[in-house]
């Protein structure tokens, strides 16, 4: 999976795994406030991830801890995060300070992105008013046609990031999102995704965050990884809401000369501080064009493994994450 990778960093601390509770540390464990604690169970042994959380609330000042990562939670077989979901809700109050949450920072050698058996995550975002900072990674397993990744519209006032890695984002998360409430919203990145791992947002399931009267501060907008790439742009060269932003990202995804073209003839993008393009398969010409409309160091247009891709010899493009 190209752009999956483990953080270093995570809401602006560094971040360290959690030592398991059988294991011989001699180094004392770092300021609850000074990291970004990531937990990660043993697949094919000792700890499970219960007995992991356990350890984590005994042995660290879980009131002082700023940001947290769930990595592999599942022990032999792929299991459901809802009990993780269920840990994290249950002991909200012991996590006063908690401002950034990452569930399921999985790389493609734990699990693949499509295999992640995902829930129902609206409990967390309710349980935890003061999160500032929020990546879901995973489409989720598809059970009789229906993903499990769950999202209600919330209300949430102090949410400033949201992020949802997938290779394929169901219609009803992008939905839930634009009914969402969220006024201090101002980084939001989508990864749709393809149909086939169940990404079927349309252009019109978008309607509600290109509008701009969804979220009033958001300043950066992230629609990508998409297969229906040059449509979003074509919707995103007359949105409102581009009005607004900082930054704009296209990336990842199926973005041609068709895209690109209607980015030109659309609304100005000259106040952008930043348009990412990467991983795309947009002619030459075209991405001159936008890099001296914007300035090259304003436009990201690196094209990683597709630069070799010639429409007239092969129309098959693809998105940068997908399984």
């Amino acid at each position: 999976m190209t752009d999956i990778e483990h953080p270093e960093t995570f809401h602006g601390l560094p971040v360290l795994t959690l030592p398991g509770p059988d294991g011989d540390h001699a180094e004392p464990l770092p300021a609850a406030d000074s990291v970004a604690w990531r937990l990660q169970s043993d697949w094919d042994g000792d700890p499970t991830f219960t007995r992991l959380w356990e350890h984590f609330l005994d042995t660290v000042d879980t009131s002082r801890v700023r940001a947290l990562l769930i990595g592999p939670w599942w022990q032999n077989d792929y299991e459901s995060v809802a009990p993780v979901i269920e840990l994290l809700t249950t002991h909200a109050d012991r996590f006063p300070a908690l401002r950034a949450l990452f569930l399921a920072d999985v790389v493609s050698e734990e699990c693949e992105l499509s295999w992640l058996v995902m829930s129902d995550i609206t409990p967390v975002i309710e349980a935890f008013g003061q999160l500032e900072e929020l990546t879901v990674r995973g489409c989720g397993e598809r059970i009789e046609g229906r993903t499990t990744l769950g999202l209600r519209p919330v209300r949430h006032q102090s949410l400033k990031k949201l992020r949802f890695e997938s290779g394929g984002l169901p219609s009803a998360i992008v939905r839930a999102v634009g009914a969402s409430e969220l006024p201090a919203l101002e980084h939001l990145e989508l990864w749709l995704g393809v149909t086939e791992y169940g990404g079927d947002t349309t252009v019109g399931d978008l309607a509600p965050l290109l509008s701009g009267a969804a979220f009033p501060a958001l300043r950066h907008l992230g629609l990508q990884n998409s297969e229906i790439q040059d449509e979003i742009a074509a919707a995103v060269a007359s949105a409102p809401v581009v009005a607004q932003l900082e930054s704009l990202s296209l990336a990842m995804g199926t973005l041609s000369d068709e895209g690109a073209e209607a980015l030109l003839s659309g609304q100005p993008l000259t106040h952008l501080a930043s348009l990412d393009l990467h991983h795309h398969y947009i002619g030459a010409s075209l991405m001159d064009r936008l890099r001296n409309l914007l300035g090259p160091d304003r436009v990201n247009g690196e094209i990683d493994d597709v630069e070799y891709w010639d429409p007239e010899e092969d129309d098959h493009r693809y998105v940068a994450v997908s399984e």
